[in-house]
């Protein structure tokens, strides 16, 4: 464990923790977390997950817009939920970004777990893109992307990232509590 991993496990924390709250700043502090864990990851040779932090820099900002510019009236996204064709279509794309990316790395690196990093690096991108659109769904598939984090990353002998993961799950099932009860999804058509 390094003072590195250990501020942006903090600073993870934070940032889910405010956006489970809904609050803007989630976003900020998500960039400066997933730029620390890019570095970390290029150590531990974790390259999809390298990948998957410099992609989640840029759905930070992009996540940063929604949120604070987003929506019909350009102040902000309101919760809402996916329809069963988008979720579908999400995660039929999350499984073959897993499959593609997940042979590109067995093929053309040193990648230490190549088809797991990829599968779980596909399904983040599916889920970090519908927070970034409030989607409800964000959350169930989080706790599902979390719970094998923890288990890959035990694996992997990173335990503190392992229980940071835990953590997540644990925001995540409270991120669907909260989310449910959002007076914009209560009163959506």
């Amino acid at each position: 464990m390094s003072w590195l991993e250990l501020v942006a496990a903090g600073l993870g924390i934070v940032a889910v923790w405010l956006t489970v709250r809904q609050n803007p700043w989630c976003w900020p502090i998500g960039l400066v977390m997933v730029l620390l864990y890019a570095w970390l990851f290029y150590d531990w040779r974790l390259y999809s997950n390298l990948l998957l932090q410099l992609l989640f820099a840029a759905l930070q900002l992009y996540g940063w817009w929604q949120w604070t510019r987003g929506g019909e009236r350009h102040d902000g996204r309101k919760v809402s939920r996916l329809g069963m064709l988008a979720a579908l279509t999400g995660l039929l794309t999350g499984a073959l970004g897993a499959g593609l990316l997940g042979y590109l790395m067995a093929t053309y690196t040193d990648a230490s777990s190549p088809w797991l990093d990829s599968a779980l690096t596909a399904f983040s991108l599916v889920a970090q893109l519908w927070m970034a659109q409030k989607r409800l769904q964000c959350w169930a598939l989080w706790v599902v992307v979390d719970l094998c984090y923890v288990v890959f990353f035990l694996y992997s002998e990173l335990y503190l990232t392992a229980g940071l993961y835990a953590a997540f799950t644990a925001l995540a099932v409270s991120g669907w509590l909260s989310w449910r009860r959002d007076p914009a999804l209560q009163y959506a058509p």
